[in-house]
């Protein structure tokens, strides 16, 4: 497949004219898939796919398109060719770049991840075996994905890496659900088997009759898929360059030194441990983390090639919409087996949804509860609640009200399957804080 998509920028290089320059971006995937409902087998099957994103240019215009490919070259070579001779058209018509900036100085990289997945075959046994009995449904995601880069300046870049995802529910009723994920690079028997026999405890409760709360405030332990979609809503629009310093960013006041994070709270765009190429698709090499945290100050942002022509700066690798996708949260000092003794009375909140912003400028979110959340006393769990709406800044979750996070961390991979399977990860804690917020 590497070869093969040099081969094919080789050939298409060969037919520039003049100043031209091309740019391409490979993504490809051979991946299984296995929906699961009521623990069987409904649905299985395996794609292959491949695309390439060329873009041409000639002095500041350029146009670029995406082109799936069949990976014979006979086929591919002609279309792609084709397209070459559309843009062309194109970027006549359109006005110069100010903000064009690509790799001029060739920096080649390879990174070939260890394939260290079982047959997908013992995997969907293990799931079967292990949730006999119960109403366990999901989907299994596990295979190769493969990112590429080569322009005409001689500049080759590739990266592959295997990884599994399974995503699942065990559901009791009605909206009563136990939601988790088991997601890596090695499929790990007792690891999954252990997160199984945890869901299943909390499924028990679940036929518990449910409490409602009282608006107002109440120590809350966030596990880290809920502590996730949290961070990672505030961190799509945060650490950005650009939106920085157009003032958009959420986090405006603590880059304003008007608020403050947690001092314990780090957070890092740790491109090295995730499943994320370490190039992005102009070329520029990303570094193996980047802090945006730290000690709860701000730190450094991502900065994508047009940010940087646009603010003169040098660019960091971020991508062109400058998110985050390999985000990592610092550890804490609570150890996961005593998170019930210290939450002590309060809620236990596994995942929550309808994320929005309710005070944009002062980084305040609101949203529900899903699935899982439990009303404990005296660290033990006495009963499911009923979907409660919170209310809740940044600057109070992450910062004034957060009494620590847990030593141990969940590695979470984004289980989006649109288009292609996501590449974006998280390595996340869970976050116990004071005084949380729920309005009705």
């Amino acid at each position: 497949m590497q070869t093969y998509f040099y081969d094919l920028v080789d050939r298409l290089t060969a037919s520039l004219t003049g100043g031209e320059v091309l740019i391409s971006a490979f993504r490809a995937e051979d991946s299984d898939f296995v929906r699961f409902n009521k623990a069987k087998v409904r649905q299985a099957g395996r794609v292959q796919q491949r695309s390439i994103g060329l873009q041409l240019i000639e002095g500041r215009r350029h146009a670029s398109v995406e082109v799936c490919l069949s990976g014979v070259m006979e086929d591919d070579l002609p279309r792609c060719q084709r397209q070459l001779e559309r843009l062309r058209e194109r970027r006549g018509f359109l006005p110069e770049d100010p903000h064009l900036l690509y790799s001029e100085e060739p920096t080649s990289s390879e990174h070939h991840g260890e394939n260290s997945l079982p047959d997908g075959s013992e995997m969907v046994r293990d799931i079967q075996d292990s949730a006999q009995g119960r109403d366990l449904v999901g989907i299994h995601a596990a295979g190769g994905v493969h990112a590429g880069f080569a322009n005409s300046l001689g500049q080759r870049n590739w990266f592959s890496t295997h990884s599994f995802n399974f995503d699942w529910s065990f559901h009791h009723s009605a909206d009563k659900a136990v939601k988790s994920s088991h997601a890596g690079f090695e499929w790990k028997t007792d690891e999954f088997q252990r997160k199984l026999e945890l869901s299943a405890e909390q499924l028990k409760v679940l036929g518990h009759p449910a409490k409602t709360l009282e608006p107002g405030g109440y120590r809350v332990y966030l596990a880290p898929p809920a502590l996730n979609d949290i961070v990672d809503m505030v961190g799509s629009d945060s650490f950005g360059m650009k939106m920085q310093r157009t003032k958009q960013s959420p986090l405006i006041k603590l880059l304003e030194d008007e608020a403050r994070l947690h001092p314990s709270l780090s957070i890092t765009e740790a491109t090295a441990l995730g499943v994320a190429p370490n190039f992005q698709e102009a070329g520029f090499i990303r570094p193996s983390e980047v802090k945006l945290v730290d000690g709860g100050a701000p730190a450094d942002c991502l900065i994508s090639p047009r940010s940087a022509k646009e603010f003169g700066v040098e660019t960091n690798g971020a991508s062109a919409h400058e998110v985050p996708e390999s985000i990592d949260v610092a550890a804490g000092k609570l150890p996961q087996d005593r998170v019930l003794e210290e939450l002590g009375t309060g809620l236990w909140i596994g995942n929550v949804w309808y994320l929005n912003y309710s005070d944009r400028s002062s980084c305040r979110t609101t949203g529900m509860t899903r699935f899982a959340t439990f009303w404990v006393e005296n660290g033990q769990i006495q009963a499911p609640l009923n979907v409660m709406r919170f209310d809740e800044t940044a600057y109070r979750m992450l910062g004034e009200q957060l009494v620590d996070m847990t030593a141990e961390r969940d590695w979470i991979l984004d289980p989006e399957t649109y288009h292609r399977r996501s590449t974006r990860s998280a390595r996340m804690p869970g976050a116990l804080v004071d005084d949380f917020r729920l309005t009705l």
